[in-house]
């Protein structure tokens, strides 16, 4: 136990340091971390790193899914679900055939084994691509179908994968009994997601403490997902339906001081868990390669640049029939939705690497089958998703950026994000103005004095007049904007050091001093989003 924390804890700096070299270089952490666990299996001494499989698939999954659907908007993502749809299940099927068929003929798997290993290294990760995708100013179309992909694509990889491994397992396979247990999957899984957000929402709603309300979040994704994978789904769709329903109603349901402290919360875990999932991915090659006998190294460098190359050019091979055909088929759709340039689709096949998924439902393969012997190839398929992963994810995403400037996509989302900036303004004009109007309702309503509500007054003019100069089309009121908040940061810095004074010299306690700094802080991050620029 004590030599578990103290690995813990040694994950932990390896994961500070890692994080912060990621910033320097400007690379998404994921990637160096991956490279870094590698590193430190070279190390003599260093214990080996095993993650049991339960960990990943029961445990650490489930906040990953959930936290990504809340972030997600509904309303993106239901006016993107038909390119959604395609990748998320067209292509992961597709991926799925192709390398069974790989598989099949050139590695001899049988076909149920090569299924298996489609299913493993079928659907991407979105982390490390949203990550260069974001820095590199893509446009905003482009992240969401990368996003809701990402969210969606693991259930329908996880649904096969469990067929996959019972028709192994058993020896047996029902392509029309698989078909009809999909749907239903799908189908029972969409309704207790939506179930399990409806309740959780209410339950926070009534509880009304934040605390209490944050603990209830951390439930929420466990309850979606753990149900439905103990009855044989995947528990993945459950999870993203119940996020994306509280993303939609969680506005009105949530209370503000929840929103505020769920925010750092989540981030934090989430940020926590990815750098240790991908520390310990790199961690494991030592133990991926120690299992693997039987086998030349020419013949298993073969065999994983064979399935590593099949898997990236059978996604360029869905994806632009799957762009292009239903446009060339419908003249509604072209209208409504017209065909983008051929860079659109070719960034969206390049950015199909592999990560935690893949990795988590490969070690997750059962030692044994029905029969209790060994599970056949195990070890081998564990080794191939590995290689994937390294390839797509190492490979492809240090590329990315270089290809996103061959593109010509750098910087393409510019002008979307000066056009959100100036609604997001014109959105704040008109809250300050509805808060005025209100206020002037009160004054008469209640017969309240002019001097009881001025300052109100002032405060809700100020934000009206800040609005309007961001809105205006004049650089002068724009940058007079910019220097007002440059003022207003230094001078929350001089009440921040003169409140930290008072503290030290023991004019002020730590209540009342932790009460003055969170307002402040709270004012010092409306500025740095103001501070944004498009």
């Amino acid at each position: 136990m004590i030599e578990t924390i103290r690995m813990l804890v040694a994950l932990l700096a390896v994961l500070a340091v890692v994080a912060l070299l990621a910033v320097r270089l400007k690379i998404p952490a994921s990637i160096l971390l991956v490279l870094v666990g590698i590193g430190l299996t070279l190390l003599p001494g260093l214990p080996t790193v095993q993650l049991a499989p339960e960990i990943m698939l029961l445990l650490v999954l489930p906040p990953l899914v959930y936290s990504a659907s809340v972030a997600m908007s509904w309303r993106e993502f239901r006016f993107n679900l038909r390119p959604i749809s395609l990748l998320a299940i067209g292509c992961v099927l597709f991926t799925t055939w192709v390398t069974a068929a790989a598989a099949h003929w050139v590695l001899g798997l049988s076909w149920s084994l090569g299924a298996l290993l489609g299913a493993i290294v079928s659907p991407p990760d979105s982390i490390a691509p949203l990550a260069i995708a974001r820095r590199m100013r893509l446009p905003r179309r482009i992240l969401v179908i990368l996003e809701g992909e990402g969210l969606a694509d693991d259930a329908t990889a996880l649904i096969l994968y469990r067929f996959a491994v019972v028709a192994v397992s058993a020896g047996a396979f029902s392509v029309r009994h698989a078909v009809g247990s999909f749907l239903g999957v799908l189908a029972g899984e969409v309704l207790w997601g939506i179930a399990v957000g409806w309740l959780m929402l209410r339950l926070r709603r009534w509880v009304r403490e934040p605390r209490v309300e944050i603990t209830l979040s951390l439930i929420t994704p466990y309850l979606a997902y753990w149900p439905p994978e103990h009855l044989g789904g995947s528990g993945v769709l459950a999870t993203v339906t119940a996020g994306l329903y509280i993303s939609w109603n969680g506005l009105r349901l949530i209370s503000a001081a929840t929103r505020l402290q769920g925010v750092f919360f989540w981030g934090f875990l989430i940020y926590l868990i990815e750098g240790l999932v991908f520390l310990v991915t790199g961690l494991q090659a030592r133990s991926l390669v120690a299992g693997i006998d039987g086998y030349s190294a020419w013949d298993l460098l073969d065999w994983a640049a064979l399935i590593s190359v099949v898997v990236i050019l059978a996604r360029f091979v869905w994806i632009y029939p799957a762009t292009y055909v239903p446009r060339w088929l419908s003249a509604s759709l072209r209208r409504r939705d017209p065909s983008p340039p051929w860079q659109f689709p070719f960034v969206l096949a390049f950015t199909g690497v592999r990560g935690v998924v893949s990795l988590a439902a490969a070690l997750a393969i059962p030692l044994t089958t029905d029969t209790g012997r060994a599970f056949p190839e195990r070890n081998l398929i564990v080794f191939l998703t590995f290689a994937v992963i390294l390839v797509t994810l190492v490979g492809q995403g240090l590329a990315l950026p270089a290809v996103i400037r061959w593109l010509g996509l750098a910087s393409a989302g510019d002008d979307e994000r000066t056009q959100e900036r100036e609604a997001e303004y014109h959105a704040r004009r008109e809250g300050a103005r509805a808060a005025l109007q209100r206020l002037e309702q009160i004054q008469q309503q209640q017969n309240i004095e002019s001097e009881q509500v001025r300052s109100l007054r002032q405060r809700h003019l100020g934000r009206l007049a800040h609005a309007e100069q961001r809105i205006d089309g004049d650089p002068m009121h724009r940058e007079l904007s910019r220097r007002e908040e440059a003022i207003e940061a230094l001078l929350i810095e001089a009440e921040r050091g003169r409140i930290n004074d008072l503290y030290r010299d023991g004019e002020l306690k730590d209540e009342p001093r932790r009460r003055i700094e969170r307002e402040l802080d709270l004012r010092d991050a409306q500025l740095e989003n103001l501070r944004e620029e498009p």
